[in-house]
């Protein structure tokens, strides 16, 4: 049972890691390409590039959202 409490947290620690909101833009985003992926609207090619552009889109938002000013 030790083990699998510490594969369990191992995993989370690299996935979700000191930000979570990254983890979660990324997996919304590879979601939006798998969406787009079922519906073959694009070639290899073109998802490929869709692919790269919506996760670094993805991660500069929620970069963006942790560097905003605080309103305090």
């Amino acid at each position: 049972m030790r083990f699998l409490k510490s594969f369990g947290q191992f995993w989370y620690d690299f996935v979700i890691g000191d930000d979570w909101k990254i983890a979660v833009a990324v997996v919304l985003a590879l979601t939006v390409l798998l969406a787009v992926l079922s519906l073959g609207l694009f070639g290899d090619a073109t998802l490929a590039v869709v692919g790269g552009v919506l996760l670094v889109g993805a991660f500069s938002i929620s970069l963006a959202i942790d560097v905003r000013p605080n309103k305090s």
